[in-house]
């Protein structure tokens, strides 16, 4: 018998745990593992010596798969840790391949974002340099839905679902009063625009809002933003914009007002785009305004998921493993839709080279032509992916999850 391992790196979403129990599930199904290790806190769980065994947990907690399934964040915690070139410094990849040695691990499976799937290429890539029969595959998930060859991301459906509830609510809000106001909603999203343009979704037979969508895919103009703003006063009493922070002028310039702070992978931090929208509209239009930032608040709400997403990370998972049983190493897993009505999606793979370092943007031609918001087939696109209601399950009026403390620090 052999064992397998896996771990999670990046952002939390509502379904990566899903994503996680998928694996867990296939390697039982499988009958090829013995035990199913998780690393902790990503690669670096592996560099510190951090890996706990989740056969074990299945043992210990009742409907141990399908709490996971329905637990948002990282069961298993995340890193953002970029391992070197290892034509430079190969020192971590000795390390780490000494470690799966000694756990007997045969199979690696990383889920997260591009910056992960950047981990997946570099290690599958030094397994192949020193002949180790250790396959590495990674599995997709990001909010951002800004992964390339997969139509979509796991965690992406359940932001857009959260982030359409939220702008149908503030639609609500913004209209009890009968004078003229701005909304602004600031939404993550630092190069693609597929969480701000999942807000159109809120738009029902009575609710407008938003009135204005604004994306990264499309240069932000302030004087043609201004004109926008009174054109869609004359129309509507109370206005509500949804803005992705990533929005650059003619120069590439982000019109966040933070951009100065950057990441280990070397991404802007930014913050205040929706602020700085504020600004603008002070100054030049005598209204009342304000502006929101809804930051990470749809990462987590599991109260508010989508069974279609929480069911397709989970589909990933398991896929991963059998793509990993057939010998394959060095690919991610991935979503290919065959059509939308119905709704039908398979499960494929790619060369991981083909993912990592790159951002698939939302099309231009998914964007209206005045560049303020999104058309009807990424509406199409995006409608089925929102569906769909789990059973949470409540104690003390609040979400009842997996119990996280292995996370917290040692006393």
């Amino acid at each position: 018998m052999q064992n397998c391992l896996v771990a999670q790196s990046g952002g939390p979403t509502v379904a990566i745990n899903s994503s996680l129990a998928g694996v867990i599930q296939g390697a039982i199904d499988s009958r090829q593992f013995d035990k199913v290790y998780g690393s902790l806190n990503g690669v670096q769980g592996l560099l510190n010596g951090k890996l706990m065994d989740l056969s074990e947990k299945i043992e210990e907690i009742p409907m141990f798969i399908e709490l996971l399934k329905k637990s948002p964040s990282m069961y298993l915690g995340s890193c953002r840790y970029q391992l070197p070139d290892y034509t430079k410094d190969d020192a971590p990849y000795a390390y780490i391949f000494n470690q799966l040695k000694q756990f007997d691990i045969q199979a690696f499976f990383y889920i997260g974002g591009n910056d992960s799937m950047d981990t997946v290429a570099k290690l599958s890539a030094y397994a192949k340099q020193i002949k180790s029969p250790i396959r590495f595959v990674g599995i997709p998930k990001t909010i951002d839905n800004d992964l390339c060859v997969t139509d979509h991301t796991p965690g992406y459906g359940s932001a857009a679902k959260y982030i359409a509830s939220t702008l149908l609510e503030i639609g609500h809000d913004t209209s009890i009063y009968p004078i003229q106001s701005v909304t602004i909603v600031e939404i993550m999203g630092r190069d693609a625009g597929w969480l701000a343009g999942a807000s159109a979704l809120a738009r029902n037979e009575y609710n407008h809002a938003p009135h204005l969508i604004y994306l990264p895919e499309v240069v932000f103009d302030e004087a043609k933003f201004i004109e926008d703003v009174k054109a869609a006063l004359k129309k509507y009493n109370n206005i509500v914009i949804a803005v992705s922070e990533g929005i650059k002028d003619a120069d590439g310039n982000y019109i966040s007002a933070t951009t100065a702070v950057e990441d280990t992978f070397g991404h802007s931090q930014l913050s205040g785009t929706g602020k700085c929208l504020e600004y603008i509209i002070k100054q030049n239009l005598q209204i009342k305004v304000r502006s929101i930032e809804i930051n990470i608040l749809q990462r987590s709400a599991a109260h508010l998921s989508s069974i279609t997403d929480i069911g397709e990370a989970f589909r990933l998972g398991m896929h991963a493993v059998q793509t990993a049983l057939t010998g394959q190493s060095g690919i991610m897993v991935t979503a290919v839709r065959r059509t939308n009505s119905p709704y039908v999606v398979d499960m494929g793979e790619t060369d991981v080279r083909n993912v990592a370092g790159l951002i698939k943007h939302v099309p231009r031609e998914w964007i209206n032509e005045q560049g303020n918001d999104v058309t009807q087939e990424f509406i199409d696109y995006a409608y089925p992916l929102i569906l769909g209601e789990p059973v949470v399950k409540y104690q003390r009026g609040i979400p009842d999850y997996l119990n996280i403390s292995h996370l917290y620090p040692e006393p």
